[in-house]
């Protein structure tokens, strides 16, 4: 088999098919990811594990392909033709190689993406820390891409990305980007993190927050006059938050409540819904920090966080509810939708 040519048919599927991921693995036909549902390509033969090692070698070099037999895993990204990226992970399951591509979206405005144009305000913002927050799979890099290519195409600056592997790849405009992949310009987020401050780096977008170290230098340099972008895989905002403290010793808690109540900027919590004429849209939930957030992570109360973003539509904060209900009114989404993904369901039946 041509392994290249085979691999290059099936990504083409899930570009023709406006899909999001393609699954392969040894003993199984291979499937695709569209509007959330896996298809699976019945018309394709059963993939063996000689195939999976073959497509393998196609996307890693022997090296990596040693280097994986031995961790057992792998994260890597992958261009098709120039044309399209996507990243992916190699994995084991009952001794069989399974590899899950995710076809990275072209780096897209806030308007094209339907996200809120108060987030571009955010990107313009000279310091301060910004999460995007909510589960795999619901575009949180993609958000992301879009702040940093505002500031790329407005402004001057030093943008570095640590990122694990790379996802969108940017194209110098009128700022400087450096992007760094872990495992290939760096060992580890914190090593790189630390470097930054002998970078002359204005922005700084970390893929993910993985570790407490990570965090801390990260809050630690939103301080000190950067602004920092990243993600975490958390539900909500005062989860987030309570996330980022509990990650912490309790004898270091009180400096990381301190630090992100005078550093955060935001957290931008987003989920893709299916829309009714097909695809996805995102609903979101946007909590803005105010003198009244940043006293309620002083004071150890995150839980009364959900009342001020409700209460503070005035000054741009957004409500996940309210979103998710403006998205069944326009004729978007369907109210069960919106039901199954509300985290207060009460809430929402009191909006309708």
């Amino acid at each position: 088999m041509d392994y290249k040519k085979e691999l290059e048919e099936l990504i083409l599927n899930v570009i023709r098919e406006d899909g999001s991921d393609l699954h392969l693995g040894a003993g199984r036909v291979p499937a695709v990811r569209v509007s959330g549902e896996l298809i699976f390509l019945s018309k394709h033969s059963i993939l063996t594990q000689a195939d999976m090692l073959g497509f393998l070698g196609e996307i890693l070099d022997k090296a990596k392909v040693e280097k994986f037999k031995e961790n057992q895993e792998a994260d890597f990204s992958y261009d098709f033709r120039g044309e399209a990226r996507l990243r992916g992970n190699a994995f084991f399951q009952k001794g069989l190689v399974n590899i899950v591509f995710r076809l990275v979206p072209k780096v897209q405005t806030i308007s094209e993406l339907k996200l809120p144009p108060i987030l571009a305000d955010l990107a313009r913002k000279k310091q301060g820390f910004f999460l995007v927050v909510g589960p795999v799979g619901q575009g949180k890099s993609t958000t992301l891409s879009a702040m940093v290519n505002i500031i790329n195409n407005e402004q001057a600056r030093h943008i570095i990305t640590i990122e694990d592997p790379i996802e969108h790849v940017y194209v110098p405009n009128k700022s400087i980007i450096n992007q760094r992949e872990v495992g290939i310009d760096t060992k580890d987020f914190h090593i790189a993190l630390k470097e930054v401050f002998r970078e002359d780096v204005n922005v700084i977008m970390i893929g993910e927050m993985r570790t407490p170290e990570t965090i801390s230098t990260a809050v630690t340099a939103a301080e000190t006059g950067h602004l920092v972008l990243s993600t975490l895989h958390t539900n909500n905002a005062s989860q987030t938050i309570d996330r980022i403290i509990d990650s912490f010793p309790g004898n270091q808690q009180d400096q990381i409540r301190a630090q992100l109540a005078s550093s955060l900027l935001g957290i931008f919590s987003q989920r893709l819904i299916p829309r009714i004429s097909g695809g996805l849209i995102p609903a979101y939930e946007l909590l803005l920090n105010n003198n009244a957030v940043s006293n309620l992570i002083r004071e150890k109360r995150t839980h009364e966080i959900d009342v001020v973003i409700e209460t503070g539509m005035e000054s741009g904060m957004v409500d996940l509810n309210h979103s998710l209900i403006e998205l069944v009114r326009a004729g978007e989404i369907s109210i069960e939708n919106a039901y199954q993904y509300s985290l207060n369901p009460k809430g929402l039946e009191r909006l309708i």
